[in-house]
């Protein structure tokens, strides 16, 4: 039956004259268009909801004293952070709510280019859980990076042309936006020309260059930090991406735009999380429990987390429970806690409660994965020494960590490591193509006492960056990575006591979540054993040190960059 035929017996179910595959009898629903909970029975056929008010149906579920919401949409993730492949971070969301998502590719990009664009694209095409892309803007995010690839204009705008790509992801290149830079000029027109959107990233821009910003067609950010911040953006016309992730937690500096008028141009996103929060907090049903604890509507909450998202990537018929509309559900016991029963997407029933249904996902990852046997060993530093860890100058620059967010602080200047003062070594080694360089500064605020921690995953290049005490614990972690082939590392006394392998491009490995979770946890134990400070992710935290379009200042493997002044430091 073709697609205009399926319509027409929609139609038909939809006045009765047809009986409708599934009915959800007695269900209280969300209306996001009038923002107020109702009630009705939901009939749903081939896929879509047809109809709400009183119907029969060939399968009827009785959903007296429960709740039918909209399935939830991340709208900025990568999914290269959750360290699993995409087929097992599905497994981990969906229970939780999340019926689609919409991910930047950028971590594996910055590795291996379209081949990774291409591995993330074959990888989700076929999961129950339905994942958009948005095309990376910024590879290398900076001239201060060194990647393993380079995108240009001219890439980005065959890749466009893919239907499951929604436009150019996150602009962390404000200086190039607001200056001219002749390439990201290009990269907008070619997502412009599509008819696409433009995700933005500008912490703390303001003002004139804020407005010059958006002039340039930017339509959204996922980097505020304060209200201040947050209403200033909104009130320009950018659509706000309120984040609750692993590193940054910004809900509650933001709660107030949970509020009408505000929510209607706010969605809720993770941007980046690690599997065992997955599992043990959730995904977006944890955003959304907290925000209603904290005060907020839940119709606003949960059409923050659904309807919105649909609204502004321009996916037509998603994100509502009403006729026409994609039939992607979630049935929750309690709203105020985000309780889920069961998720189903397209009418199907994908889990009941925290238990995937069976037969929702075919084994196909590995066949993959040997299709796209490029992205395996991608670790060459060229060898590095203890001697390319020394400091050059009598004295290098201090960058501050800030607990729970990626803004780091100017510490000022040191000349040595000193425990006692909180100051550590800071490296970042290039692992691409064997330049053998190395940036090397000092970090304050990571806490830690003994040997050295070390991960290839070092936004947004990716990188090695390593953090310790001592220079040999720091070589030995960033030798270890490179025989692993990508990880998290963490050294003391030159033996390594802790690790996580990831050989997919040095971000990801092949295993369950719990699996990747019970790893993390060993070598984030292991961190914390040797001082690593309450309220520092010892990995997640430490792979944005190196990230040069957050304040205040990064390191790269060509050295110290204020990222206020975008320039890099002598």
């Amino acid at each position: 039956m073709d697609k205009r035929e399926q319509r027409k017996v929609r139609i038909q179910a939809a006045m009765g004259n047809v009986v409708p595959s599934l009915v959800l009898k007695n269900a209280t629903y969300l209306n996001v268009f009038t923002n107020t909970f109702m009630q009705g029975d939901i009939a749903v056929h081939e896929g879509y909801f047809v109809g709400i008010g009183e119907y029969t149906g060939v399968t009827e579920v009785d959903l007296t004293g429960k709740t039918v919401v909209p399935g939830f949409i991340d709208g900025h993730l990568h999914l290269e952070s959750s360290v699993v492949i995409p087929k097992q971070y599905a497994r981990a969301v969906i229970p939780h709510g999340t019926t689609a998502i919409v991910a930047d590719p950028h971590e594996i990009a910055n590795v291996k280019g379209t081949a990774g664009i291409d591995y993330i694209l074959d990888s989700t095409a076929d999961l129950p859980l339905e994942i958009f892309l948005m095309m990376p803007s910024c590879v290398p995010a900076t001239m201060f990076d060194e990647t393993g690839a380079e995108l240009d204009h001219a890439v980005i705008s065959r890749y466009l042309k893919n239907v499951r790509i929604l436009g150019l992801a996150e602009m962390m290149n404000y200086p190039g936006v607001i200056y001219g830079d002749p390439e990201v000029f290009e990269k907008l027109i070619a997502t412009m020309h599509r008819q696409k959107i433009v995700d933005g990233h500008a912490p703390g821009i303001t003002g004139k260059m804020l407005q010059a910003y958006v002039t340039a067609g930017i339509s959204s950010d996922h980097e505020c930090s304060s209200i201040e911040e947050g209403m200033e953006k909104l009130s320009l016309g950018q659509w706000i991406m309120i984040r609750e992730g692993t590193a940054c937690k910004n809900l509650e500096k933001l709660l107030p735009l949970l509020d009408a008028p505000y929510f209607e141009r706010c969605m809720l996103v993770t941007d980046d999380k690690h599997p065992g929060e997955l599992k043990t907090e959730g995904h977006i049903d944890h955003i959304i429990r907290k925000a209603i604890r904290l005060g907020a509507k839940p119709e606003y909450v949960y059409k923050a987390a659904s309807f919105n998202a649909a609204n502004y990537f321009g996916l037509k018929q998603k994100g509502a429970i009403a006729p026409g509309y994609q039939a992607d559900f979630v049935v929750l016991e309690d709203i105020e806690r985000a309780a889920i029963h069961s998720v189903y997407k397209k009418g199907m029933q994908l889990s009941r409660g925290t238990e995937i249904l069976e037969g929702i996902f075919t084994d196909e990852s590995g066949e993959i994965l040997q299709k796209h046997s490029e992205i395996f060993r991608t670790v060459n530093t060229g060898g590095i020494s203890v001697e390319q860890l020394q400091i050059s100058k009598p004295e290098e620059k201090v960058i501050g960590l800030v607990p729970k967010e990626i803004l780091t602080t100017d510490e000022g200047e040191a000349s040595a490591i000193d425990v006692s003062k909180d100051i550590v070594k800071l490296c970042v080694a290039e692992r691409h193509l064997g330049t053998g360089h190395v940036g090397v500064a000092f970090m304050k605020g990571y806490g830690l006492k003994r040997g050295a921690v070390a991960t290839s995953i070092a936004h947004d290049s990716h990188n090695i960056i390593a953090a310790g005490v001592q220079d040999e614990d720091i070589l030995c972690a960033i030798r270890r990575i490179e025989e692993l082939q990508g990880g998290m590392v963490v050294v003391e006394d030159g033996k390594v006591i802790a690790e996580l392998a990831l050989p997919i491009a040095g971000l990801m490995c092949d295993l369950t979540v719990e699996e990747a979770q019970e790893r993390i946890d060993s070598v984030k134990a292991a961190a914390k054993s040797l001082g690593v400070s309450d309220g520092i992710d010892p990995f997640m935290t430490l792979s944005f040190a190196s990230l040069p379009v957050i304040p205040k200042l990064r390191l790269t493997t060509k050295g110290v960059v204020d990222v206020d002044a975008f320039k890099l430091l002598d």
